[in-house]
């Protein structure tokens, strides 16, 4: 597939085998650590929990932890669409970054080239929808930051990576201006049409969500207030 993967297998995983058919999504991550070696040390680790099938390091080396065919404990409880429980579902992908907790970094122009071949190959192979390629954070909103505004998601939509929304005027002129209650209720069936979890229990889970949308579609800003903008770019892709 990749000339610079490698493999370092986790026990933490399901044995059960799962088939090819019901991989529908996949999902990016950020480590979230303070080093590289204890977040791989921590992915293998029994005790742990946790897991994900390939994680990349900072040089653009992609380590293979858990085979495709196998779930791995990456996605915890998570909301997409009408499916829970992601980790059924799709393949995680670990990023080394610190995170948000340790000085959230930039990723480096090695991760993103071995990111975007890595997931090339998984979108030919198990024939994944654009719109089925997210962010731990579009799926676990609540507790969920990563990958994170610095993640390059416009970009990567260009290369055929995920999707973006794609305005013919300027968006940015309508940052910050107003909206009409109605317009909210609005953004928030827009959501829901576009596939996040849109049941919230608080003001504090209905902010988280719209950090989560702007995380992932207007990063520049992320401040949990609907504004113009964030009604515009949510109108547009509920369309797509």
């Amino acid at each position: 597939m990749y000339h610079k993967i490698s493999i370092n297998y986790s026990s933490n995983f399901t044995t059960n085998k799962r088939i090819k058919k019901n991989i529908k999504y996949l999902v990016f991550h950020y480590t979230g650590m303070r080093s590289e070696t204890k977040a791989i040390n921590r992915l293998i680790d029994e005790n742990s929990k946790v897991s994900c099938h390939y994680l990349i390091k900072r040089n653009g080396v992609i380590i293979l932890m858990v085979p495709e065919t196998y779930i791995a404990w990456h996605a915890g409880i998570s909301f997409w669409k009408n499916q829970k429980n992601l980790n059924k579902s799709s393949i995680g992908i670990e990023i080394t970054n610190k995170g948000h907790h340790f000085g959230y970094e930039s990723y480096s122009k090695q991760q993103i080239l071995s990111l975007i071949k890595l997931t090339k190959y998984l979108i030919k192979k198990y024939n994944i929808k654009k719109k089925n390629i997210l962010g731990h954070s579009d799926i676990a909103f609540n507790r969920k930051k990563d990958p994170g505004e610095k993640f390059p998601w416009q970009y990567l939509a260009t290369k055929g990576i995920g999707y973006w929304h794609n305005s013919k005027g300027n968006l940015k002129k309508y940052r910050k201006l107003k909206v009409i209650k109605k317009n909210k209720l609005k953004f928030i069936f827009f959501l829901k049409k576009v596939g996040y979890l849109t049941k919230f229990k608080s003001k504090i889970h209905k902010n988280n969500l719209v950090k989560a949308f702007q995380r992932r579609f207007r990063p520049e800003l992320i401040d949990g207030k609907i504004d113009e903008e964030c009604f515009l770019i949510a109108k547009i892709l509920s369309k797509n």
